[in-house]
């Protein structure tokens, strides 16, 4: 998510020599770790666990809860204390040059880090349109299944996917935004309700579970449509049966590094509940106070707080996508943090005809990793908000879309290694193995990530499918040493066109010209085919 960074500088004026910094206070140790290796589950959740045992992680000192008694220490020493990090263990607190000599002093403190990257102090003017480039529109509604879908889903050939039954069943996603008002009552949303995939949720910002309170931004909303939306004969999002916990990290109102905290800490209970995606379209590099704003030379992936975290939750097997940015056409035209992390996938933003939308951030990250890893639509991509289709510009739209191909790929391959699956997504990108400053190494191509795995995968039978002849006039035959149980044709539009029982072969001549797909279910696997018919 990309916040508006053009900012015009006012008269500056000097800091009072009392003024307070938001500090990080890092602790020593975690005197207690040895009762939680003991006994896992009073920390983690058994979902956590398996997907570290799935994934050969093991546990480590992160994993252990923070010392409360250091807490309240700091807490006796004046402070107030509301927001503090398990991984990074330790808290944040407000406090004066003399308060950090005192805290540093402290046998239980290991060192404190300022957020403050300098130490301006000028007046900033309010954008009241912090959601640069992300405007949602109603559109007319189609008759069809994926409906106003359809196009965003077909430009990363996620389509294979959802007609090998890999919609992400099974697996989990946070969601981390500024809200998610109507997700509860929308129709919309209804199918995440009635088949249970709505698991939870915490707003870190107001330290409630008032997630849908109609009065919080709605950019939460529409990135979640993207994903996991349903309307009948209108729209399906590019998972609609995963998981999701939804967490308020964000602010719509302002712009404080308290923000970079309420993440972490949305992060770290992501894990503990055993998610196994993070999608977050949002981003820093300015704040109210530019004393905490962040130069390009610092988006090199390890100097943010923010960025620190998302590499910790990458490392616990946890799949990170995140926006690049909507800078693309401004003086600052970077990325953004947590984007800058080369463990997190970053998403730029194409257009309808595949060409790099101009508003999205270019990349590298400082140190030259190339950003972002891949792109997907994200001009005019729908979604849905409350009861009805929207369309969304911006890279915030464009990574729920990417975040949901990957919901499907760990369906399919859940026990895959997941720094071999990102790499798998960048080598079959569009423009593998070049790449450009603003799509990073292109279009993402889901349906061939899956047939190179497959093609590679000790998981992959002996026996052999094949379809011809292709292109098709008349009858469509399918060569398999496995009895075929049933065929489906599905149209371009994901349509059910044709089914047949134990059969080998399927009649096509009264099809229209076009591309269709072929689902095969055999005995023991079911394969799809991409046929054309002449």
């Amino acid at each position: 998510m990309k916040k508006f960074l053009l900012l015009c500088l006012l008269t500056g004026y000097s800091a009072a020599s009392a003024q307070t910094q938001l500090v990080f206070v890092y602790f020593k140790d975690k005197p207690n770790k040895a009762s939680f290796y003991a006994n896992p589950l009073s920390e983690l959740s058994q979902k956590s666990l398996n997907r570290r045992t799935a994934l050969g992680i093991p546990l480590n000192d992160q994993d252990a809860p923070i010392e409360q008694s250091y807490i309240q220490n700091i807490q006796n020493l004046g402070f107030t204390v509301t927001d503090y990090s398990k991984w990074l263990n330790g808290a944040a607190v407000n406090a004066t040059q003399a308060q950090i000599t005192t805290l540093q002093s402290q046998p239980y403190v290991q060192s404190v880090e300022s957020f403050a990257r300098n130490s301006s102090a000028v007046t900033k003017i309010k954008n009241e349109n912090k959601w640069d480039n992300t405007n949602t529109a109603n559109k007319n509604l189609t008759t069809f299944n994926y409906g106003s879908g359809s196009a965003q889903i077909d430009q990363i050939n996620l389509r294979p996917l959802h007609l090998a039954g890999y919609t992400g069943t099974g697996v989990t996603i946070a969601v981390i935004d500024t809200g998610f008002p109507t997700v509860n009552t929308g129709s919309a949303f209804s199918r995440l309700w009635t088949n249970s995939h709505i698991k939870g949720g915490y707003d870190f910002v107001s330290k409630n579970t008032d997630i849908y309170n109609t009065a919080l931004n709605n950019h939460g909303t529409v990135v979640l449509g993207a994903i996991g939306g349903y309307i009948t004969n209108s729209f399906v999002g590019a998972a609609p049966d995963a998981d999701f916990y939804l967490y308020r990290s964000e602010n719509a109102d302002i712009e404080i590094p308290e923000e970079e905290l309420y993440w972490i800490e949305a992060a770290e209970e992501a894990d503990r509940k055993g998610v196994d995606m993070i999608t977050t379209s949002l981003g820093y590099s300015t704040f109210d106070d530019p004393r905490y704003d962040y130069t390009y030379s610092d988006l090199n992936g390890t100097t943010s707080f923010i960025a620190r975290a998302a590499e910790i939750a990458v490392n616990k097997g946890i799949f990170v996508l995140a926006a690049a940015g909507n800078s693309g056409q401004q003086a600052w035209h970077y990325l953004l943090t947590p984007a800058d992390n080369t463990k997190v996938f970053t998403i730029g933003s194409v257009d309808a005809t595949g060409n790099s939308s101009g508003f999205s951030s270019y990349g590298p990250n400082s140190l030259g990793f190339i950003k972002p890893d891949g792109s997907t639509r994200g001009s005019a991509t729908s979604t849905v908000n409350n009861n009805s289709v929207t369309t969304v510009t911006g890279t915030s739209i464009a990574t729920p879309v990417a975040a949901g191909g990957v919901a499907c790929l760990i369906q399919a391959f859940s026990t895959m290694n997941r720094d071999l699956m990102r790499t798998r997504l960048r080598q079959t990108a569009s423009l593998f193995p070049g790449s450009t400053d603003q799509m990073g190494f292109g279009i993402l191509n889901f349906g061939k990530v899956y047939d190179s795995v497959l093609n590679t995968s000790e998981l992959v039978k002996k026996d052999k499918i094949a379809v011809f002849p292709n292109p098709v006039k008349n009858i469509l035959n399918v060569a398999s040493e496995s009895d075929i149980l049933t065929l489906e044709v599905y149209d371009n539009l994901g349509r059910l066109v044709r089914k047949s029982n134990n059969q080998k072969t399927i009649k096509v001549e009264d099809f229209a010209k076009g591309t269709y797909y072929l689902k095969i279910q055999a005995k023991d696997k079911t394969y799809y085919e991409k046929f054309l018919k002449e």
